[in-house]
């Protein structure tokens, strides 16, 4: 994705006070590929291994998962997982899937 692209893509959705996107439905995987790319994260595929679990988790529950149930429900351990999504963890892998700021998260 260029930088074009990845810029296009940020400015087509609405984003809340705290950079999180607005509208949960707007995401699509290239949007988060952006948002990633904006962080500079290369999204590999342990990383949408925990992206693909918090949306799965925010559509049955209504909120992004924990730190915690990320790590017993994939096999994604909480040191992998830091390293994946530095700068803590749970928040940038749910703004990475488009999910509203995790509960909990400063």
């Amino acid at each position: 994705m260029t930088d074009t692209v990845a810029a296009n893509i940020l400015t087509s959705v609405e984003w809340d006070e705290e950079g999180f996107l607005a509208n949960t439905s707007d995401w699509t995987p290239a949007l988060g590929e952006a948002i990633a790319a904006e962080l500079g994260i290369t999204l590999t595929d342990r990383h949408w291994i925990v992206i693909n679990f918090a949306r799965e988790q925010f559509e049955a529950e209504g909120e992004a998962p924990t730190i915690r149930r990320i790590t017993k429900q994939t096999d994604v351990q909480t040191k992998e997982l830091y390293g994946l999504f530095p700068g803590g963890a749970a928040k940038v892998a749910a703004r990475i899937a488009g999910l509203k700021k995790p509960t909990g998260c400063i």
